[in-house]
């Protein structure tokens, strides 16, 4: 049964470092931008929204349309580079695991 053990030990351990490494996920930050910087979004490589910046050029009631869509892209641009910081991370985790090819976590 000592082989049995060894598997339930690193079964531990993969789950100890995994949540380890979902942790540190929402330290990580990123920004997104769009409109050439007048909208900035930070976020954490969880994809949790930090922060909005608006340059104060963009608050004129008439371009109202147009603010929310660079809001938009600004938000859609930290979310994939949240998706991107989260995926180096993971693979750094998961780098020295003997896991079977095409295994992916989390599960």
């Amino acid at each position: 049964m000592k082989d049995l053990n060894d598997i339930l030990a690193m079964a531990q351990n993969v789950q100890n470092e995994l949540q380890k490494a979902q942790d540190s996920l929402d330290t990580i930050e990123v920004e997104g931008v769009a409109g050439g910087g007048l909208v900035k979004v930070k976020a954490s490589a969880k994809g949790r929204i930090i922060a909005v910046a608006l340059d104060d050029s963009l608050i004129v009631p008439s371009e109202k349309q147009m603010l929310e869509d660079l809001i938009a892209a600004a938000l859609n641009d930290a979310r994939a580079k949240a998706d991107a910081a989260s995926s180096t991370e993971m693979s750094k985790m998961t780098s020295g695991l003997p896991l079977p090819p095409g295994f992916k976590l989390p599960f």
